[in-house]
């Protein structure tokens, strides 16, 4: 190889396989009930009266955005 050729990606196999194992440690956290809170942070709008429920989740769409955001910015830099 030469210095100008392009950088070689990562196999395919590798991301399929890391990416199968984020989903299943994400699926035990949730199924464990570590997040139970999740959803009910200061921020997050619930409104009831009678028969009427409006559920605004704004402040954990903003921590899952910022999560994803770090997330995206990681695997920018690694690959």
């Amino acid at each position: 190889m030469s210095p100008t050729d392009p950088p070689t990606p990562p196999p395919l196999g590798l991301i399929v396989v890391g990416i199968g194992v984020a989903v299943i440690v994400l699926g035990l956290v949730i199924w464990s009930g570590a997040l139970n809170w999740f959803g009910r942070l200061p921020g997050d709008i619930r409104y009831e009266s009678g028969s009427t429920r409006v559920y605004f989740p704004l402040a954990s769409m903003l921590l899952v955005s910022v999560v994803l955001s770090v997330i995206a910015a990681l695997i920018r830099r690694w690959f």
